[in-house]
């Protein structure tokens, strides 16, 4: 066999200085290391996450870890994969470059900044912007992100001014975005909730003229109360004024996203795991919506979070009065009026059941 080619499965012969010499696939994104030999970037990073540090190939020591994309490499192999298109190669798209921790920090740094010359509240905005374009490249961009402190400076840049009336600043949409991509430690998230004006300020970006801060003001009120381990900041949180009117608003929403759906049934759900306040959600009208919205929109795995939060609904006494009274479980349209469609019929069922015990006892 010639020395520069390998045979595919599929009968197709791929010049051999194309594959990778760790995985032995087509590479998609060639990087060379300090000692001139290349991989694919998947595979020279594993090797080098688990603790080597020699060159796969050569076995000599690598001077440094540096990555360097081969441009002209890359460029040859999707060359290579147009011409062989109809042998059912596809073309490898041109990667994405990963962040680097000195772009990071001057992001995060303009980001920051108060004062300066060329200091706004767009430039600051914009900063942000592009550090979200790289947290949605990769985890582990975000990971990098996450490094350099970038959660304490966006809480810090998102609750500024907890006081303000006007919510839907560039700046904040931007910074609330990024936030909420970005996994916050148990630390960061108490440190949210023990502050009432920033719960305050938080609860009323629900009801913000931007849906797209409403959506992400849902998630990190989510994730703030998932991350908490006190009970009693978890009970600040849910039993902030409107803060179920305001998630519950997601789920009414005739055009609510996908997206903004299945983050409004998390967050209503981690609101309702805290016993005290499920009496709020009754008040906020929460059965009804979860019903109207479990019969049509959720997909599986969010319609039983949302069958899970009807049950500590009226696991609470409010609750099942409201079992008792309300004909949304018992002559509603919705149940006895007209026949679910077959995705719905279980949950329909399991939804009466649940009420007949919850009444009974």
């Amino acid at each position: 066999m010639p020395g520069n080619l390998e045979p595919l499965d599929l009968g197709i012969q791929i010049p051999y200085h194309f594959r990778c010499p760790i995985s032995l696939d087509l590479m998609s994104d060639p990087v060379t290391i300090s000692t001139g030999q290349t991989y694919d970037r998947t595979s020279i990073d594993s090797w080098i996450a688990m603790g080597n540090t020699t060159c796969p190939v050569t076995r000599v020591s690598l001077s440094d870890f540096t990555l360097i994309p081969n441009h002209t490499l890359r460029r040859l192999i999707q060359e290579w994969c147009v011409a062989n298109r109809s042998n059912g190669v596809e073309r490898i798209p041109t990667p994405k470059q990963p962040a680097d921790p000195i772009s990071v920090r001057s992001l995060l740094s303009q980001a920051s900044a108060i004062t300066g010359t060329h200091v706004s509240v767009r430039s600051r905005a914009a900063a942000i912007r592009r550090l979200r374009g790289l947290a949605r490249d990769s985890e582990k961009n975000r990971v990098l992100i996450a490094a350099h402190n970038a959660r304490e400076v966006l809480v810090r840049i998102l609750f500024a001014d907890v006081e303000t009336t006007s919510s839907s600043s560039e700046l904040v949409s931007e910074s609330l975005a990024l936030l909420v991509v970005l996994h916050m430690t148990e630390t960061e998230c108490e440190a949210v909730a023990s502050d009432p004006g920033r719960v305050g300020f938080l609860t009323r970006l629900l009801f913000d003229s931007s849906i797209e801060i409403r959506v992400n003001a849902a998630a990190l009120v989510e994730m703030v109360l998932t991350g908490s381990k006190s009970t009693d900041l978890k009970l600040v949180i849910s039993g902030s004024d409107s803060i179920f009117e305001g998630v519950l608003d997601l789920l009414r929403n005739p055009i609510s996203s996908r997206r903004a759906l299945k983050i409004g049934i998390k967050a209503i759900f981690a609101l309702c795991l805290v016993k005290q306040t499920r009496h709020l959600a009754i008040s906020a009208g929460a059965p009804g919506i979860l019903i109207d919205r479990l019969a049509a929109d959720f997909d599986r795995c969010d319609t039983e979070r949302g069958l899970a939060t009807v049950e500590l609904i009226l696991s609470h006494q409010t609750g099942k009065k409201y079992a008792r009274t309300s004909d949304l479980f018992g002559g509603s349209t919705l149940i006895d009026g007209c026949i679910p469609p077959p995705a719905t019929a279980a949950t329909v069922i399991r939804m009466k059941k649940m009420m007949y015990l919850r009444i009974c006892h």
